[in-house]
This record gives C-alpha cells, sequence and structure tokens, in this order.
C-alpha cells in the first residue's frame, strides 16, 4: 500500500492543517488566565516528540469513551487504536515540561463511523482522540491544561530519552510505574507534517474539546518497519488499560526531531450524559482548586523498565 495513503487512513496524513487565522491576528498580545500569563498564540518550538500507534480491542476501547457520542475509530478485524504520544516542550510560555498523552482514536457523533473514511475525512466525522491518561512534569501545566482545557493532566515522575536507535519515554506516580514506552527510530524519512489534531477530554461531567497544530519533519515508519515496546505498570492511572487487549506490535511509529506547536485557546464542551441517574465524567472543578504556577519537577522516573526483555 502507498505509504501517505496507508498515514492518511490513520489520520496522519501530511496535507495541511494551517493555524487558525485568529491564532496569527492575536500574535504578541497578552492574556492572564487563573494567574498564568501566556502570549498569544499558546505555542511551543524546539520541541523533540515520539509518537506510536497500537491495534487494542474495539469493544473494549469502546466501554472506556464516556457518555454517548464517542465511539473508537474502526480498523479492520474488530480493532481500534491507542495512541502513545510523549512530547519533550523545551520552550513554552509555562515553562519546559514533558507530556506523556495515552488516547484512544475515535470520532464524535451520534453513531460510529465506518472504517478508513475517519482518517481522511476528519472534519466530517470529527475525528480525533480521547485522552485517557495525561501525567506532566509540572504543576503549572496541570493547572493550565486541566482547568483551562479540561485535560485530564496529573503531575509524575517523568523521562525523554534519545538515542542513537532508540527513542523511550517512562513516567512514574509514588514511585508506582504508569508506563514505559520505546520506539526503534524509524528512517530518516524527513515528512514534512502540518498536522491539526483534536483532543476530546472528560472534566467536570463535561465532554471537552481542544485542537492542537503541529509542524514539523517527521521520521515515520509503518508496519513491519515500525517497531516499539509498550510496557503498562501497576500505578491506578492506567488501571483501564489493562483490559484492552494491547497488540505487541505497533501499526506506526514517529519521531520528531524538533517541530513546533500551537494549541488553540478556544475550546468547545458538550455535556456528559448516560442512561442512567446520578453518573459523572472526569474529575470535579476541586481537582484544580488551590494549584500553583511551579514549574519545578518531581525526582526522574527511578524503576529500571527500559532494561527489561
Amino acid at each position: 500500500m502507498n505509504r501517505f495513503l496507508h498515514l492518511a487512513r490513520l489520520g496522519l496524513s501530511a496535507v495541511p492543517s494551517p493555524v487558525p487565522r485568529r491564532q496569527r491576528r492575536l500574535a504578541g498580545r497578552h492574556a492572564l488566565v487563573d494567574d498564568i500569563p501566556f502570549v498569544l498564540p499558546v505555542d511551543s518550538v524546539d520541541t523533540p516528540a515520539l509518537m506510536a500507534g497500537f491495534p487494542v480491542d474495539r469493544e473494549a476501547a469502546a466501554r472506556l469513551l464516556p457518555g454517548g457520542e464517542l465511539h473508537p475509530l474502526a480498523l479492520p478485524g474488530g480493532k481500534g487504536l491507542l495512541l502513545i504520544t510523549v512530547v519533550n516542550y523545551l520552550r513554552t510560555d509555562i515553562g519546559r515540561y514533558i507530556e506523556f498523552s495515552v488516547a484512544i482514536a475515535c470520532t464524535h457523533g451520534p453513531r460510529p463511523a465506518p472504517p478508513l473514511l475517519p482518517g481522511l475525512l476528519r472534519g466530517v466525522f470529527r475525528t480525533g482522540q480521547y485522552v485517557v491518561d495525561l501525567p506532566v512534569s509540572s504543576e503549572i501545566s496541570v493547572k493550565g491544561g486541566k482547568g483551562i482545557w479540561g485535560m485530564p493532566k496529573h503531575r509524575a515522575s517523568l523521562d525523554f530519552k534519545v538515542g542513537d536507535a532508540a527513542v523511550s519515554s517512562q513516567y512514574e506516580v509514588d514511585g508506582r510505574l504508569g508506563m514505559y514506552v520505546e520506539i526503534a527510530r524509524p528512517p530518516a524519512t524527513a515528512l514534512p507534517m502540518r498536522v491539526g489534531a483534536v483532543n476530546y477530554c472528560a472534566f467536570r461531567g463535561m465532554l471537552m474539546k481542544s485542537s492542537i497544530y503541529f509542524d514539523g519533519l517527521a521520521d515515520v515508519a509503518v508496519g513491519r518497519r515500525a517497531r516499539a515496546r509498550l510496557v503498562l505498570g501497576d500505578a491506578p492511572q492506567v488501571a483501564p488499560l489493562h483490559g484492552l487487549g494491547i497488540a505487541d506490535d505497533p501499526l506506526f511509529t514517529v519521531y520528531l526531531t524538533s517541530a513546533q506547536g500551537v494549541l488553540d485557546d478556544h475550546f468547545e464542551c458538550w455535556f456528559l450524559t448516560s442512561e442512567q441517574p446520578g453518573r459523572t465524567y472526569g474529575e470535579r472543578l476541586d481537582s484544580v482548586v488551590g494549584l500553583g504556577l511551579s514549574q519545578e519537577w518531581p525526582e526522574p522516573p527511578r524503576l529500571d523498565v527500559g532494561a527489561g526483555s
């Protein structure tokens, strides 16, 4: 299969996704939100990142999606897609931090979308990812990401290691392993990628939708050329993932040595509903009350997972 067509079907096409015009128009203006100072656009530069997509059981993935309007992306064989994205933000308005995103590729609408088309027609099917877990290095990142955009951020011990043959990241909470991911460095494809991605998150009983735009040169491996290792730990934040039937081999891996990103300050939200009364989704508002602006990091991960087989 043509590599670019395959990437498009996975929602990773290199079709340009320009930053919204409003972001360019307001560039250089200042905002102060929950005491966090921003200079628009909310961006990052010189940002390395890794990404890997693993097949999972689609029915199991559906059980992790809140409300009735998110549906797992349908891959052949009854599979869905788990997306692991680790971004090493070196320069942002809120300082340096690492972000470890664990998400399920999904669509948003009254019913599930047909296979493959959501990758090509992302706007029609409102294709994105539902973020299950999002550990970050700093308190200020939790305060902003969760308090403003509704992302399920929590502070954790994280690293981001780049070697000649592999790139890896590990996160721990209170000495317990959350997740370890390692990808073999893909061939130096330097594929130009201007990608707009949609995040869906649950917070305060609402579904929060935010958009981020990345621009950079990506080294990409697909199918048998993609090699990665994913290790799930026993931290409570990843407990729901143990029932997903995550495949050993990834569908694709991506490594960006340096990228630029913009997080849109515009977001949308809807009530998350259920058939029975009394059910809610996501953390409560009081989970961000009292958070400060610290950019300090915890101690780095200590568990020797990377040496495993």
